[in-house]
């Protein structure tokens, strides 16, 4: 179990390249990614899930194996019925992705209502999540093995908590700027010390920033210590002194950081 503490500077490049990744990308907005949806009675059982979500990549002509996913989270700004929010949010990862030279599964769902407004029912649900993947593993050509989650914001506290629930799920999992309670980033869940049990099981790197706002990068702090309180070595606290709410740009802007993510297989 490790905490880093990085300066902005050392990642200048890194926010750089990411730039030049979301310019490219803008110019086919929406290239390869395309709007699937749950069948209707499987979207009934959900809670707050748009039954669409959004998918990139697919396998190249020939190849009958499996492929990686990766599961991505909004924040609270992707909230909502419109599944444009969550199919831009994704577009920054690709260039990333290509330039090292991963082939994956991408899949982004959208919450569809406020966990502060909706007193922790709207946000993320733990069973919704739950139906997806099920329902992805069944429609897509996706290595069991190699899931991985991630998210930003309202969506860090998604992956803690899906993880935090269900860690058999992943092969590893990377929080990013992340709370760690149902009821908004001040919030503390009353099953921290299950979550860290649960948490410490899986390779993790969370990431925030000194200079957040909105979300303390104390949570992580915090989880970190559960965490460790139960054994767990894998997990690795990142904080940027410089950075504030948008820290999850520098990790997601690296092919580094996705060949860490992506460099890890589920233990049976």
């Amino acid at each position: 179990m490790k905490t880093r503490l990085l300066p902005a500077k050392a990642f200048a490049l890194a926010v750089m390249v990411l730039a030049t990744g979301v310019s490219a990308q803008r110019s086919k907005p929406y290239d390869g990614i395309r709007i699937e949806r749950l069948p209707e009675a499987k979207a009934k059982k959900t809670i707050s899930l748009n039954p669409e979500y959004c998918v990139y990549g697919e396998p190249k002509a020939g190849f009958k194996g499996k492929l990686p996913l990766l599961i991505y989270l909004h924040g609270g700004g992707g909230v909502g019925l419109e599944i444009e929010k969550p199919r831009r949010q994704i577009l920054p990862l690709l260039g990333p992705l290509q330039r090292a030279s991963i082939e994956t599964l991408i899949v982004a769902p959208q919450a569809t209502g406020s966990p502060k407004r909706e007193k922790g029912k709207g946000g993320w649900q733990v069973p919704d999540l739950d139906l997806l993947l099920v329902h992805l593993l069944e429609t897509l050509p996706v290595d069991p093995d190699r899931v991985y989650l991630t998210g930003n914001s309202m969506g860090g506290y998604g992956t803690f908590m899906w993880a935090g629930y269900r860690p058999g799920h992943f092969a590893a999992i990377a929080p990013m700027v992340g709370g760690i309670g149902p009821l908004g980033p001040k919030d503390v869940t009353k099953d921290l010390d299950l979550w860290g049990r649960n948490l410490a099981k899986l390779p993790m790197r969370a990431y925030y920033g000194r200079k957040d706002r909105v979300v303390p990068a104390d949570r992580g702090e915090m989880i970190m210590k559960a965490i460790g309180k139960a054994g767990g070595k894998k997990a690795e606290l990142i904080v940027f002194e410089d950075k504030g709410h948008d820290a999850g740009r520098v990790p997601y802007g690296q092919p580094e950081f996705f060949n860490w993510l992506f460099g890890h297989k589920r233990k049976k």
